[in-house]
This record gives C-alpha cells, structure tokens and sequence, in this order.
C-alpha cells in the first residue's frame, strides 16, 4: 500500500517502529539489544501492522479484549482495531470477503467452509479461542414439567448432570397437543448446535437431519425437535416471546434468562463433554500465506491474552469481567458476565454451584489447535448430514489438517519461551504431540471418542448417519 507521494506505508510504518525500538534500546544505554518482541529478527516484522478483527458478543471473546487492553498486539507491533458483528454469517462473509482480517470464530466454520458446505473459502485457524463456556436453557414452562420427573440431591435441588430422557415426556407431550417443541442454537455449523444435537440423541430424541444434495438445510427432517438458528444476543427476547421453548449459546445469555425470570439453565457444555473445545480464531489462507509474520505474531499475543484469563487460578476473571462488560465487547451487565467468568454457574434461580472450568483459556493446552477437535466437528457433520456421504478416515484427517495449523502455534509458543514469557512445560511436547489428544469417553453418553477413528466412532451411536447410509 502507498500514500499520496508513493512511498510504501507499511514498510514507513515498520521504519517508525524500528527507530522507536533503537530510541528505547539507546534510552537504556543496551542499544538494539532491547528492542521490544515485534522487531524479533527470528520470526521478522508484521508485514501488515494495522488489523481488524471481528467478534460476535460473548464472553469467549475474551482473549480478543484482553489482548487489546493489556498492550499484547502492540507488543508485537499490530495495531488492531476490534469490530462486533451483528451475527456470525457476517462476521464469516467479512473474513472472506476482506474487510476483517481475522475472526472469533465458531470451531465449525474454518471447516465447513473448507469442505464448501454454505459458504466455500479455504479458511485456518492457528489458535482455539477457549474449552466449554456454554448451556443449555428451557422456558420456565418447560422446566416446571421437567421437574418432578428429576432425581433430587438431599437438599431437594435437581442431580446434574441433567439428561434429555428428561425432556423427552415433555417433547411427546407437545406432540399429542399438535405443537412443535422448538429450541435455538447460534449457526447449522456452531459447537452449540452440535453439543445440543447430542445432548437430545443422548436422550431419545431425534435432532433432525440436514440433506444438502437435495436442498434441505434446515436441519429438521425427521426431528422431534425442530432447531433453528437465533444470534446469541437474541437468545432470552426469543424465548421470552414463545417463539422458541429453549436454547443453546454462550454467555452471558443463559445467565440473562435467570436474571430476566424467562428461563431455566439445565445443562453446561462442561457436563455433556467434559472440556470440550469452543471458538477458534479463523483467518483466510491466503492471509497466513501472504502474511505468515503477521499471523504468528498474533498468535504470540493470543496465547499471552488466554493465560492472562487463566493465570494465578483465574485471579485476574474480576478485572476481566469489568473489560467485557463494556458496550464495545460483550455489553451485559458485570454481574450477568461473574456468574460464569468467576467459576460459578447459576441453574436454577438460587441453585448456583462451583464450576471452576466453565470458561478455560489457556489450562488444559486450551489453546492449542487439536487436529482431534476439528476430526470431532467433522464427524458430527456427516451424522447429521450436512456431509451427505461416507468419508474415509483419511479424508477426516486431511482435512483437520488443512484447516488446523499447529506449526504456526508451535512458533509462536517457541518466541514466546525464547523471550522467557513462558516455560516449554505450558505447552504440549512439540517434539511427541501428534495433533490427537488420547481417547476419551468424557461424554454423557459414556461413548468413546478416538479422533484416529472417525467411522468407528459414527457407527457407536444408535441415532445418526454412519457408512455408507444417507437420508
């Protein structure tokens, strides 16, 4: 890019910073010797300093605000501007189109549009933004149907985890009077329709499916629960309405219901798959191809931004909370955005329980861009069939690793234990890691889930497409 005399403004840009850099070294009689981390000759500077990224309101956002408010992207240089979206087709069109340079993102997005299912873009994503950090909320009508039919702790309060097969008299009752049991969840391709998905299959009932080869996208054939997409914020006003009989997002807008007096939290992410994966942070291909620097760079400020949110047993969640409550970021009240940010999660009104890991950003390598996560996502598209055909495993896995990067977090994990910011022992053993985490069945179900294995894990499950079935 030039300006008006034709003189390059990046590489002016990247002058100044260089002679900011020499200034500060001099100031300290060390000389370039203590230049700050963007001018890093072993990773090179930002090839495009000035940024914008997107966000949709929700506390996971958080790595995004607080690497902007702690200084991390300035310290490397960048110069970001963050931007809310008004939903998350927006905010995708934006990173496709341009306009924004990268995304919070749902996990389901850089995938699906890999493959080409909605949009088609070759989209990365180098760093997982957060594990858990969402719910699943029924009206206060559901809720009091549900409740006499739930096993109670000594104190009377429901035993949680709660199960669907608890929901199920319900949704059959909807039925016999000729009504659809409606509930929402933020995008065909999001963690929450998934998690939601799973929940309810876990529980007897059928999600409904998608059949992109004739058309259908609405992901309600054969459902005894129609879901259908509402953005986040719209959540508690849609059920208020009684356009929906529940939800699944994240916060602050299962907590907004119990404050609201709307609705009733059931169930957390947490207790369907014990620290799942959340957001991503997407960008296009071609960005990282054409700004590799950039890209690690803002990795590098990233990952700082998640364990800020974690470090000294989430000591830093308070002040955390006061940054997102500000109308530029999330825009709920402190109190709403505490309920969960501070290790607790309120169900019913007055019932709130310890749920230390209900947001992790850093714990647990949170951070860091499993090819297993994205093989998980992948197999919950073809089970429901917004992927129409069998895949072979080898496709699953070519295809997580075409769209998660681990060697652009590997290199900016490795800057920042150079510059001593971090021990090699916060992060996975690169020279080991395969990209897989061990097989687990934390899962409601008790299911087992090993990401080597996608179609043995598909044809585990009584509900959904597996082999070479189709709708």
């Amino acid at each position: 890019m030039t300006d008006a005399t034709g003189f390059n403004v990046q590489r002016r840009n990247f002058l100044k910073m260089t002679a900011t850099a020499a200034a500060v070294g001099a100031a300290l009689g060390t000389g370039l010797a203590s230049m700050p981390a963007w001018a890093d000759e072993k990773i090179g500077y930002p090839e495009k300093p000035q940024l914008t990224f997107g966000f949709i309101k929700l506390t996971d956002m958080a790595p995004l605000a607080i690497a902007y408010e702690k200084g991390f992207f300035e310290d490397e240089g960048l110069y970001v501007s963050l931007q809310a979206q008004a939903n998350w087709k927006v905010l995708l069109d934006g990173v496709v189109g341009g306009s924004l340079d990268g995304a919070h993102m749902l996990a389901g997005q850089p995938l699906a549009a890999t493959i080409g299912y909605g949009t088609k873009a070759h989209i990365i994503t180098p760093y997982s933004m957060d594990l858990n950090g969402n719910a699943i909320t029924v009206s206060n009508q559901v809720w009091a149907d549900m409740l006499p039919h739930l096993p109670k702790q000594p104190d009377g309060k429901p035993v949680h985890p709660i199960s669907a097969k608890y929901l199920k008299p319900v949704v059959e009752e909807f039925k016999k009077e000729g009504k659809a049991f409606k509930m929402g969840m933020v995008f065909p391709v999001s963690t929450h329709n998934y998690y939601l998905r799973y929940w309810l299959a876990a529980g007897g009932l059928n999600p409904g499916f998608y059949n992109p080869l004739k058309g259908d996208t609405s992901g309600q054939l054969n459902a005894d629960v129609l879901l259908s997409v509402t953005p986040p914020p719209q959540m508690p006003a849609t059920l208020q309405a009684g356009t929906i009989d529940g939800y699944c997002v994240g916060e602050p807008w299962n907590e907004q219901a119990i404050v609201k007096g709307i609705g009733v939290p059931v169930i957390t992410d947490f207790e369907i798959w014990k620290n799942n994966p959340e957001k991503v942070f997407g960008m296009t291909a071609e960005f990282v191809k054409k700004y590799p620097n950039t890209a690690v760079r803002v990795v590098k400020a990233l990952i700082r931004a998640g364990h800020w949110l974690d470090e000294n047993n989430n000591a830093n969640r308070e002040e955390a909370v006061k940054i997102l409550s500000k109308p530029q970021y999330v825009g709920a009240d402190p109190s709403v955005i505490a309920k969960s940010m501070t290790g607790t999660f309120e169900y019913e009104k007055g019932d709130t329980r310890k749920v230390p890991d209900f947001n992790v950003f850093f714990r647990y390598n949170a951070t860091y861009p499993f090819y297993s996560d994205a093989v998980w996502f992948l197999t919950q598209m073809r089970r429901w069939g917004q992927i129409p055909a069998e895949k072979t495993d080898s496709w699953y896995a070519d295809t997580a690793k075409s769209v998660y990067r681990p060697d652009i977090y590997q290199r900016a994990a490795l800057a920042l234990i150079a510059e001593g910011k971090f021990k090699p022992a916060q992060f996975p053993d690169f020279a080991t890691e395969t990209g897989y985490k061990p097989a687990t069945a934390n899962f409601i179900d008790g299911i087992t889930y090993d990401g080597t294995k996608p179609n043995t894990y598909l044809k585990s499950f009584s509900l959904g497409l597996k082999g070479d079935q189709t709708i």
